[in-house]
């Protein structure tokens, strides 16, 4: 027999493998997927991780596209939307690098600025929209994880994306083109939340009691993201802290995982502890302090003038090298509302505007904020990014892999 009777040969998929912001993944449309792939499902799920080359114990993702971060291990599926007055819908999964899991329970902030540029790439909006010389398009797209609406002002140049310029963001080494994001009703109302409200204990400020592990003053969130947020300090930290400092104590990551599952018990989000460990991607857990001079992982000083806090998030069990996209909604919502820890940490007063400091430096977010019949309500938030293609054309998986 030929050796091709034993292995099936690759095949080809369509993709795009776009930077946007401080996160880099792969983007699909959904009618050029296998057909078995175009429904939620395993087969779904299987494609996904072999495209990214996960599950890795060596946890480098050698044999596919991720780069062994969690940042870096993500999927994009765009589709034109047929939801009314919205141009894209938008689904993301956050691709686990050693275990079987592709996690749906959330969006990504950061890759939300590259959905209007994929999208015009791969021809999903209508050229009619856009500007036939220079501007911005604003598209509307609709974000299917959570079920919510984000505007982008996508840049327009002589007709084509414009993906180059001198916006600087931290995490980011080069500059490229502005894509400013509104995030419209971040607040989740439905259902992520169990609560069903921004705040699914009804209180700002909570306290969090874990076994074994002592009692923990907590702002639990629902915006942008599931968010639990606490005091560096409580935990022992001065909220300047990178990620060496953070990712290379095992001990401290399996104290932040029992702290993260305990808070997404309280917040509604499982039902029991050991649903944790299926749901890594939400909630996020970040903690908080008062602004601090220190140095960012590129060595470039941030002073305490520059910040009117600091922050520090974990994503997928790792201190993020930045700031997720989503977390930033949640802390730009969070420091609109006074009580909050993010609000008492930048100084006890509501902001609609603040400027965080982070591991690679800073990052300015939004968030208009009012008290409605007793209930805290946020109409948007808003942040700017940046976003590129990096490669397009197709990539390759092995047939039998899903």
């Amino acid at each position: 027999m030929s050796p091709s009777s034993f292995f099936p040969p690759q095949i080809r998929i369509p993709a795009l493998y776009m930077r946007g912001g401080t996160s880099k993944g792969l983007f699909f449309q959904l009618d050029q997927l296998p057909e078995a792939a175009r429904r939620p499902g395993a087969a779904r799920d299987a494609l996904l991780l072999r495209a990214l080359g996960s599950p890795d114990p060596y946890g480098k993702q050698i044999d596919g596209m991720g780069a062994a971060s969690s940042s870096t291990s993500k999927a994009v599926i765009l589709s034109a939307s047929t939801r009314p007055g919205h141009d894209i819908d938008y689904l993301f999964g956050q691709v686990a690098i050693d275990r079987p899991l592709v996690d749906w329970s959330g969006n990504c902030g950061n890759l939300s600025a590259a959905v209007g540029p994929a999208a015009i790439a791969l021809g999903l909006v209508d050229p009619a929209r856009l500007p036939a010389g220079d501007g911005l398009v604003s598209l509307r797209i609709w974000q299917a994880n959570i079920g919510k609406t984000i505007v982008a002002r996508v840049p327009i140049v002589a007709g084509q994306v414009q993906e180059s310029g001198g916006f600087e963001l931290d995490g980011v080494t080069f500059p490229a083109a502005e894509v400013q994001l509104e995030f419209l009703d971040p607040a989740d109302e439905g259902g992520e939340g169990g609560g069903g409200a921004m705040f699914p204990t009804g209180r700002v400020l909570d306290e969090l009691e874990v076994p074994g592990l002592g009692r923990f003053p907590a702002t639990l969130i629902n915006a942008g993201i599931p968010t639990i947020f606490l005091n560096a300090a409580d935990l022992g930290y001065l909220g300047t802290e990178l990620q060496d400092e953070i990712n290379g104590d095992a001990a401290a990551l399996a104290r932040f995982e029992t702290l993260r599952a305990h808070g997404a018990l309280r917040m509604g989000l499982i039902r029991e502890l050991g649903e944790a460990a299926a749901r890594q991607h939400t909630p996020k857990i970040a903690f908080v302090a008062p602004p601090r001079a220190y140095t960012a992982s590129s060595g470039r000083p941030v002073a305490a003038s520059e910040i009117d806090l600091l922050v520090r998030a974990l994503s997928m069990g790792k201190l993020h090298h930045a700031m997720m996209g989503t977390a930033a909604v949640a802390i730009g919502t969070a420091a609109a509302i006074p009580g909050t820890l993010v609000s008492l940490a930048a100084g006890g007063e509501a902001r609609e505007q603040v400027r965080f400091g982070h591991p690679s430096g800073t990052l300015r977010v939004g968030a208009q904020a009012a008290r409605v019949d007793g209930h805290w309500v946020v109409t948007k938030a808003l942040m700017s990014r940046s976003a590129r293609v990096l490669m397009e054309g197709s990539i390759r998986v092995p047939a039998g892999s899903f």
